[in-house]
């Protein structure tokens, strides 16, 4: 059985993925309904609707972060050192599925302060992480 903290690092990528394969679907429906040519996108969907919009960020978020929280969790299996991070390691994906998912749904006031505080779990598991596997 593979330790927590292989599994979360695995959900990390495969909701990367997912938003990914959920944004290039709807692009696909929109040259397939020839609503938009195959050359009509900017990456930042600027020119799509909100919620496109909301997925292209929340997209470019996972990204950004697989570096840095998927990098700890890598550092931790190669060096056999996953016991400093599986504790927390299921609790830094849902974090991370979290801040996506109200990235998705809302840009209100409410769902920008939960989302930074999912973001914000997601920074302190992070620096502890950093923490145990340097210092021990």
């Amino acid at each position: 059985m593979p330790s927590p903290t292989a599994v979360a690092l695995t959900g990390f990528i495969a909701w990367t993925l997912f938003l990914l394969v959920l944004m290039e679907g709807i692009r696909s429906k929109l040259v397939l309904t020839k609503a938009l040519p195959a050359n009509g996108f900017m990456p930042s969907n600027t020119n799509l609707s909100p919620f496109m919009q909301r997925l292209a960020r929340a997209h470019a978020n996972c990204l950004e972060g697989l570096p840095v929280f998927g990098g700890l969790m890598l550092v931790a299996l190669a060096t056999g050192r996953a016991p400093a991070t599986d504790p927390l390691a299921f609790a830094l994906l849902g974090a991370r599925v979290v801040q996506s998912s109200i990235h998705l749904t809302s840009l209100s006031s409410t769902a920008v302060t939960l989302r930074f505080s999912a973001f914000a779990v997601q920074m302190g598991i992070a620096v502890y992480w950093s923490a145990k596997l340097l210092l021990g």
